[in-house]
C-alpha cells in the first residue's frame, strides 16, 4: 500500500517520532493511523530502555512560576547534546516538568530518593494507624508495606501520574520524550518554593 507524503507528515506532527520512522510505521501497520500511533509508542519505549545507560551531560535548568507569584520551581533536567537542549521542544518538555513538580509537590525524583527519615515516619504512622484498629501484627506488616508503597507512589516524582495526562506516570512521559528526542534524558533535581513554607 502506498504511503503518502501527506500521511507521514500528519502522523509526524501527532507524534513527533523523525519521517522514516513515520513512513516506516505505517507501512508496517497497512496505512492505518491509530495503529502506526501505538507501533511508535512501542517502539520508542524499546529505543528509551536502549538508550538510559548513556551519559546525559547537557541540558537545561528550567523555571516555573505559578500565576500569583506565590509558588515557583526549578528543575535541572539533562540530555546528551546541546543540539536537544536548546530546541523548543526539549525546552517545553521541561517546563511541563516543571508544572507538574509545582501542582503535584513530589518529594524526590525516583523513590529510592525520598529521605528515610520520612519513610521511617510514614511507617511509624500506618503501624500506629493499623494497630489502633486492632489488626493482628502479621496483617499490621502487610498494611504497612501496601501503605508505603503508596506514599512512595505519590510522593515520587517519576511515579507520579503525569498532571497533563494521568493516565500515564511521569517515567513514561520522560520515556516516550526519550524516544522523541533519540537522547537519554534524566530529571537530575528540582526545588519548589512556595511563599511561607
Amino acid at each position: 500500500m502506498p504511503i503518502s507524503p501527506q500521511d507521514v507528515k500528519k502522523l509526524r506532527d501527532r507524534t513527533g517520532a523523525g519521517m522514516m520512522d513515520c513512513k516506516r510505521a505505517l507501512q508496517e501497520c497497512g496505512g492505518d493511523e491509530a495503529k502506526a500511533v501505538e507501533y511508535l509508542r512501542v517502539k520508542g519505549l524499546a529505543v528509551a530502555k536502549n538508550k538510559a545507560g548513556r551519559a546525559a551531560k547537557d541540558g537545561v535548568v528550567a523555571t516555573y512560576i505559578h500565576p500569583g507569584d506565590k509558588l515557583g520551581v526549578l528543575v535541572e533536567v539533562n540530555c546528551e547534546t546541546d543540539f536537544v537542549a536548546r530546541t523548543g521542544e526539549f525546552r517545553a518538555f521541561v517546563k511541563d516538568l516543571a508544572m507538574h513538580i509545582a501542582a503535584s509537590a513530589p518529594l524526590a525524583v525516583r523513590p529510592e530518593e525520598i529521605p528515610p527519615e520520612v519513610l521511617a515516619e510514614e511507617r511509624n504512622i500506618a503501624t500506629q494507624q493499623a494497630r489502633e484498629q486492632g489488626k493482628p501484627d502479621n496483617i499490621v506488616e502487610k498494611i504497612v508495606t501496601g501503605r508505603l508503597a503508596k506514599f512512595t507512589t505519590e510522593n515520587a516524582l517519576l511515579e507520579q501520574p503525569f498532571v497533563k495526562d494521568p493516565e500515564k506516570p511521569v517515567k513514561v512521559f520522560v520515556d516516550e520524550a526519550i524516544a522523541k528526542f533519540g537522547e537519554n534524558i534524566v530529571i537530575r533535581r528540582f526545588a519548589r518554593f512556595k511563599l511561607g513554607e
